[in-house]
């Protein structure tokens, strides 16, 4: 049966949609596999990218890595020399007081010997006596000028005198022999060298009075030291570097008064922290010098007077224990350096 024509076209339109429909899809296939091609082309560089900065990042990395090593061999040897440079300056002004702490050690030890001396004429009188006592007691009985003979050397041997003048000797002599005593010993700890595992609860009114007997004799010809001590609590502290800052600090003062002055030694106990002050009534620091005052190797003094690293490893010292150096100063009246330390050292300071 033969199709009416008006059908057959109307197939005919249909297919010819159906086929532009097709290659309409096909063209969309065909952009879309392009733009999935150049999407991957997109991805693969981008994941080149990716490694090459992976690459990248992994090295440095491993610069990162060897730098920190480096750091902390850097970190251990820096340690190692500020631990040598504070026991050089600690060992320098003691060596700058040598001289004076001979002449405090030779001073007892003076009147120690010449006390000797005299107890040793005391002794061979006092057994000269006894064998004529002794004598005596043979011959009393038939030769009274014996007896006489004692009688004129006991008194010109003066028994009373001796026997009140040996205890005063054997006194003094203790006595003498007892400020040797702590003398060395205050050197002995004022030169020890700590470490990090000596942290110790101590009393900084002790350390204060350690210092002064070490270098007692370079202030008592410069001046009268007042102390108007607060009793603070003890402290977590390393003693011997605290007493280091109290010398520095007390040499300052001396050397700063031109005559006979005062030094004024205050302690007190504010909240969780102490303080500690030096004052002295010398000639006092121009403003423009304060700055400059705990930079190393920065001095006033003259040649041979000091190190110029007196302050400047006081200054590292109290921030080692946390704590802070204030200085108040006028030109003619006199300065005051004043350190606060905490009571409690924080944790943090046990890998510092």
């Amino acid at each position: 049966m033969e199709k009416n024509p008006g059908a057959l076209s109307f197939e005919i339109k249909n297919l010819t949609l159906a086929n532009e429909m097709l290659d309409f899809q096909n063209e969309e296939k065909e952009k879309r596999a392009d733009e999935l091609a150049i999407a991957n082309k997109e991805l693969a560089f981008q994941n080149e990218e990716k490694g090459k900065l992976a690459a990248e990042l992994a090295g440095q990395l491993s610069q990162l890595k060897a730098l920190h090593a480096e750091l902390l061999l850097s970190n251990m040897e820096l340690k190692l020399v500020q631990s040598q440079l504070l026991q050089s300056e600690k060992m320098s002004a003691i060596g700058l007081l040598a001289a004076g702490i001979a002449h405090e050690i030779n001073n007892p030890v003076g009147y120690v010997n010449s006390n000797i001396g005299t107890l040793e004429k005391y002794l061979d009188n006092i057994f000269i006596l006894i064998g004529k006592y002794e004598a005596a007691v043979q011959q009393l009985k038939t030769d009274n000028s014996l007896m006489m003979d004692l009688q004129q050397f006991k008194k010109q041997m003066d028994l009373n005198y001796i026997r009140d003048d040996t205890k005063s000797l054997i006194a003094e002599s203790q006595q003498g022999l007892e400020r040797v005593k702590k003398i060395v010993l205050d050197l002995k700890g004022f030169s020890h060298a700590e470490t990090v595992d000596e942290w110790v609860w101590a009393d900084v009114q002790q350390g204060l009075e350690s210092t002064l007997n070490v270098i007692w004799n370079e202030l008592k010809y410069k001046c009268e030291v007042v102390k108007e001590y607060g009793n603070p609590p003890k402290i977590s502290c390393l003693p011997s570097q605290l007493n280091q800052v109290f010398m520095n600090l007390l040499i300052n003062a001396a050397q700063a008064i031109e005559v006979f002055g005062t030094i004024i030694l205050r302690t007190r106990h504010e909240g969780d922290r102490i303080c500690v002050e030096v004052s002295d009534t010398g000639s006092g620091i121009p403003p423009e010098i304060i700055p400059k005052l705990f930079d190393p190797f920065f001095t006033t003094k003259p040649v041979g007077k000091g190190t110029g690293l007196g302050l400047s490893v006081s200054f590292g010292i109290v921030e080692k224990h946390h704590g802070k150096i204030e200085v108040q100063s006028e030109v003619g009246k006199g300065t005051t350096f004043r350190v606060w330390l905490p009571i409690k050292q924080p944790e943090v300071r046990k890998t510092a």
